[in-house]
């Protein structure tokens, strides 16, 4: 199995010649280093821990220090995380985006969701809202009665699991079977069709797909190379550079395909 930890750069819209759109999350996967390698025999699990995201040294404590200077390593990391089923690594080796993936592959994506804080049972659970008119009698957002703690018919008490307003968002996430469209070996980034868990530079676990393994053909897009990262503060502006061109290259293939319609017509 392969794996990854990356950023999330942001979103935009890819076209094929066909004038096609395709919606595409793109991610920065910087390399990975590997830093400590589980066995079965010794560990009880096969699993490695990759560090990400270079950093100062004087941004980090003591203890996270430690375990780079126990491993050797000459840089500092932010992110450290395992994965577990994963074999065949070697401590101080560099996992690449383009040795991980191919496009036409499908990957499962891993991250926390956008946070939403105390949320109302309406937004939450997606509940009914009330009568608009006047004389409704109370609130219109309110969630009704849960039908618990009505005198001795029912218990007095709110069961688990029941659904109304409290914390919303910030979950651990994974959303499976997306196709990769593009992986840019010069900017380390890879791009995937549909949306992925997270606001922008949300760090995400990518991995093969466990349910759908064969690869298929991807379509040919109009713009392969997006947005080169050399910094993830920049990454947002490049995306909106990149999305204006693609647009507006998507225009020119739109014109041309009603002008072979037109074209066709007259003749006929």
């Amino acid at each position: 199995m392969n794996c990854i930890l990356g950023k999330k750069v942001g979103m935009l819209q890819l076209f094929d010649f066909n004038g096609n759109l395709y919606p595409a999350t793109i991610i920065h996967c910087e390399p990975n280093k590997v830093i400590k390698v589980k066995t079965k025999a010794k560990d009880g699990l096969d699993a490695i821990q990759v560090a990400f995201d270079i950093v100062e040294e004087k941004k980090l404590n003591r203890c996270q220090k430690g375990i780079f200077k126990k491993n050797n390593c000459d840089k500092f990391y932010k992110y450290l995380q395992e994965f577990s089923g994963v074999s065949g690594y070697t401590v101080g080796q560099e996992i690449k985006v383009d040795q991980c993936f191919k496009p036409g592959e499908f990957v499962d994506v891993q991250g926390k969701t956008k946070g939403h804080g105390f949320t109302g049972a309406i937004k939450r659970w997606n509940f009914k809202i009330g009568p608009l008119s006047h004389g409704a009698g109370y609130p219109h957002r309110y969630q009704g009665s849960i039908a618990f703690g009505r005198g001795g018919s029912q218990a007095q008490r709110v069961k688990k699991g029941q659904k109304m307003s409290g914390h919303y968002g910030c979950e651990k996430v994974t959303i499976q079977n997306l196709l990769v469209l593009a992986v840019d070996r010069d900017n380390n980034t890879i791009t995937i069709k549909g949306s992925v868990p997270g606001p922008i530079n949300q760090i995400l676990k990518i991995k093969n797909s466990v349910k759908n393994k064969k690869a298929v053909i991807v379509p040919d897009l109009i713009c392969k190379t997006i947005a080169p990262t050399s910094s993830i503060s920049d990454d947002s502006k490049k995306i909106e550079q990149n999305n204006v061109s693609v647009n507006q290259q998507s225009k020119i293939v739109l014109s041309q395909q009603k002008e072979k319609i037109v074209a066709k017509n007259e003749g006929k």
